[in-house]
Order: C-alpha cells, then structure tokens, then sequence
C-alpha cells in the first residue's frame, strides 16, 4: 500500500487478527457481523435465547474495529511520519519476533463485556505479554501525542495515577502490567438481565467451542479513516526473518 493523504491521516492500529482466509477470522467475523477485509455485512447466526435485534446491538461496539486482539491501540501518526515510514517499521519489528502457537481461548466476563482470552495458566501467555509490550515500545516514536478530548475521555475511566502517567507516555492507559491479552465478542452487558447475559455466553461458547487452537504468526495493521469509522485490516506482515 502507498502513501495517500486519506491513507495517512485517521489513525491506525495494530492487532492480532486471524489469517483472512482462516475460520477463526470467519468465525470471529460472523459472531460481530462484519468482515474487516471485504469491508461487508455479515449475517449473525441465530443464537438460542437471543433476539437478532439484541445481538446486533450488543455486538455494535467490537463490531466497528473488527475481529481483533489490540496490541498497540489505535493512535494517530506523529507529524512527518508517513504510513510507509510505519510499514517500514512495522515489518522491522515483525521480523525480530518469532511465531508461535496459541493457547486455547475461552469465553470470560472480563469486566462488563464478554471476550474470548487465553487460559491464565497457559504457558504461551508469556510470549502475548513480551510480544505486547515490543509493539508499544517499538511504535510509540511514531504515534503524534493524545489530544485533549482524547485524554478527557479516556480519564473517564477513573483510571489510576500509574495508568494516567501510562497513557502520557505510551497513548494507552492499558499497557505493560495492565494490559490482557482479549478479543472482545460485545460491548458493556450493564443493562443485559442475568438470564439474557447466561444465553449470550453460552451462545458465543458454542460459537467457538469447534475452533482448533490457533497461531500467533503476523501482526496486523488496520486504519480508522476517520473519527468514528469502521476500522479496516490493511495487511498481515508476517513474524521471523
């Protein structure tokens, strides 16, 4: 991809993001209801206990970013950064990791929303922490500081001094010994009753129980074209020389 005014303006993200062509990315893609590649709809399959209507609203907020993990959250490049100075950066910082097998991922309540995250047991959640933490260190010189608003709402949150100080330095609050590895399957369930919340989990369970184990093998990068946005997958670069 080159260089374009609207390609390097908005801002850009990077993530864990099955392989296009994979089930896990179709599968991950048919829960939210969209696919972040052909830039399309995709239809819900039908889930016991739950009303359409209520799993699109549900799914609305991780449906606008795509079937992801966040591992540099999205941020704006600095000024004279160009996204091919990103790409460059990017693939450097790819080819100094190595892939490795994921751990088996399972449904959890992780704070008011449900997501799919790895045992916390499993051994390769070492590697999702080290490989986190290189892509917020290693891109951060590229990303332009938070705004104002951005900073406002994100201090919404309550966060603490350590997370605030967090968010000034690196432009997330949730990095480091904050961040956990998650692919987010709804927005907040606050409002959800107890019985609707049960069939949602056992839904989004039985969604994914068939899956095999995946592999951490790329990084990927999405854009936001602008505020609001639907966030589209540009490229998988893959990890190793």
């Amino acid at each position: 991809m080159t260089d374009s005014p609207s390609a390097a303006s908005g801002r850009f993200a990077i993530y864990y993001a099955p392989r296009p062509d994979s089930r896990h990315w179709l599968a991950g893609s048919q829960w939210l209801g969209r696919c972040a590649v052909r830039q399309e709809a995709l239809p819900q399959a039908p889930m016991a206990g739950l009303e359409p209507a209520l799993l699109q609203q549900l799914t609305a907020a991780p449906r606008r970013y795509g079937w992801h993990a966040t591992l540099k959250a999205p941020f704006q490049l600095a000024p004279g950064v160009s996204l091919a100075a990103l790409q460059q950066q990017l693939r450097a910082l790819a080819a100094d990791l190595q892939p490795f097998d994921m751990p088996a991922l399972q449904v959890v309540l992780l704070d008011d929303f449900l997501a799919l995250v790895p045992d916390p047991l499993a051994p390769q959640n070492a590697a999702i922490q080290a490989l986190a933490r290189r892509c917020v260190m290693d891109l951060q010189p590229l990303a332009a500081p938070l705004g104002s608003a951005e900073l406002a709402r994100r201090r919404q949150a309550a966060l603490t001094p350590q997370q605030d100080a967090l968010m000034l330095r690196w432009g997330y609050p949730h990095v480091f010994d904050y961040f956990r590895f998650h692919l987010s399957l709804t927005g907040p369930l606050g409002a959800l009753s107890a019985a609707a919340r049960q069939a949602l989990q056992a839904a989004a369970q039985a969604h994914f129980a068939a899956l095999p184990a995946g592999r951490f093998d790329s990084l990927a990068l999405f854009h936001e074209a602008s505020p609001g946005a639907d966030f589209v997958l540009l490229e998988h670069v893959g990890l190793g020389p």
